[in-house]
């Protein structure tokens, strides 16, 4: 069983000490909490309603940044624990990449580059071109996805298929209109991500006005059942909860019917494009 802890913060664009200094008294608080994973939003370190690709590559870090290694040294102090963040980097190609990074007490374990970029982000970022990453962990193995990838429901039974059981997906999701008492549509979409793929889906958001947006402040993690765990509202804050890695490994829903087992894929050809 991990506890897990999704936590909501409000990064500001181009404040890189800042932003690195809240993630790291994020972590350092959830694992005196007692997480074992911890989850912090999409681009935590560098904020994101950028306006240039410069101010973008200004913030961007390199996969093996110090920040990098003062996180592993906080999970040191946590056997077994795992740090998840977003951040902007600068890759060996001296693109930029809209990333998150897996990190354990050893140090950097992977990083996944968005593959699905949103709207200005085209703007700002290459996008990836990975399957979302899957690491084994003593907690189960771990995946990433960045928000907008999260809306692919090819991408989300891809990281299923590859066996995921904890689904972590950093993310920056804008305040758009909903009916008064619905949840905000991208959790909606991790719910039914989580269901039908019996599959933990944690979401790291953000909070805090930056140039003018808005943003949902949807962080929420969902359990292998498809229903919410916690949630954390508006305002910095931390959701939790427990998960079991062995329940995301079981896909079967009665005697005779199985999530994966049922597949048609033969069927399904067409989706691929090809």
């Amino acid at each position: 069983m991990a506890r897990v802890a999704a936590v909501q913060l409000a990064p500001v664009v181009g404040r890189l000490a800042e932003n690195q200094a809240a993630a790291t008294e994020a972590i350092a608080a959830a694992f005196a909490a007692g997480a074992d994973i911890v989850v912090l939003p999409e681009l935590a370190t560098s904020g994101y309603v950028f306006e240039s690709l410069a101010e973008a590559r200004s913030v961007a870090l390199p996969a093996d940044a110090a920040i990098f290694g003062e996180w592993a040294q906080l999970a040191a102090g946590r056997e077994n624990s795992v740090v998840i963040a977003g951040f902007a980097e600068l890759g060996d190609d001296d693109l930029v990449y809209n990333s998150a990074v897996m990190i354990d007490a050893s140090g950097v374990l992977g990083v996944y580059r968005k593959v699905h970029l949103w709207n200005e982000e085209k703007r700002f970022f290459q996008a990836g071109n990975s399957a979302p990453l899957a690491i084994d962990t003593a907690h189960g193995r771990i995946g990433i996805m960045i928000c907008y990838d999260l809306e692919f429901p090819e991408w989300t039974r891809l990281a299923a298929l590859a066996g995921i059981d904890i689904l972590t997906v950093p993310t920056n999701w804008p305040l758009v209109y909903r009916p008064t008492g619905e949840r905000v549509p991208e959790v909606q979409i991790g719910i039914v991500a989580a269901r039908v793929n019996r599959m933990a889906v944690v979401c790291a958001d953000r909070t805090g006005t930056e140039r003018g947006v808005e943003w949902s402040e949807g962080t929420t993690i969902v359990g292998a059942d498809g229903w919410v765990v916690d949630a954390v509202g508006a305002g910095i804050g931390t959701a939790w909860a427990e998960l079991d890695a062995a329940l995301s490994q079981d896909k079967t829903l009665t005697d005779f019917s199985d999530v994966f087992g049922d597949r048609r894929p033969e069927l399904y050809r067409e989706l691929s494009g090809g």
